[in-house]
């Protein structure tokens, strides 16, 4: 006789930019076998689309009608990213696009839409989402919802990084200043916002490793199996 197979749960993963949430939650989902899915990515290719088409991002009304025409797919694994069939995974990382992802993140005929779409991809389960509102608004009665955060600092100075290999060369002073203005945003705007719920397991990632963090995170899911 052979024993009930171990469900499939929805992780959510949640927390501002550069606290190493897409790290941690890219890693746990190769450890758990599940699928990652990057919400943010997906923001992100709309912002690119609409940077390449002269889209107005305040124009929510005309953000939406882009979305609509718009095939974001989220393939091998979830760590590349195809946009109406083209691989911009590289194109999605620079600052110029994470900028405009916070334009268009804040429109709710956007964010609505997105949702949908996000909830039609996890909704049978093995699956670890990252976001900003994932156990909030996405997948709330998600199984193990995590809260990732950091000190500004550490998180300007991995983004910097991040940056750094990709050829640029701003401040950490910069860096961390458009990373508060972007907290600022995703926890302000009206649909959805940035926020930790109160069953979402905080964890502080500033004197961590990856290692640590994604450890951290598969005792608390293996504790939910």
């Amino acid at each position: 006789m052979t024993g009930r197979p171990k469900k499939a749960l929805i992780v959510a993963v949640d927390g501002p930019s550069g606290a190493g949430k897409s790290t941690a939650a890219k890693a746990l989902a190769r450890r758990l076998g599940y699928t990652f899915i990057d919400t943010g990515a997906m923001y992100r290719a709309l912002a690119w689309k609409a940077l390449q088409n002269g889209v107005f991002l305040d124009d929510a009304a005309a953000l939406q009608r882009l979305l609509q025409d718009t095939r974001i797919e989220l393939v091998d694994g979830g760590r590349s990213v195809l946009l109406d069939g083209a691989d911009v995974t590289e194109a999605l990382r620079t600052r110029e696009v994470s900028a405009a992802a916070s334009h268009v993140s804040v429109h709710p005929p956007v964010r609505r839409e997105m949702v949908a779409r996000q909830q039609r991809l996890g909704k049978d389960g093995g699956v670890v989402l990252d976001g900003r509102d994932i156990g909030s608004a996405v997948f709330p009665d998600a199984e193990v919802k995590f809260y990732v955060d950091a000190e500004p600092r550490a998180r300007a100075e991995r983004r910097l990084a991040e940056l750094t290999i990709r050829g640029a060369r701003p401040s950490v002073a910069e860096i961390e200043r458009e990373l508060l203005e972007r907290d600022r945003k995703d926890s302000t705007r009206s649909d959805s916002p940035l926020t930790r719920t109160q069953d979402a397991v905080l964890l502080d990632t500033t004197g961590l490793t990856p290692e640590q963090v994604v450890e951290k995170m598969l005792e608390v899911v293996r504790s939910r199996l």
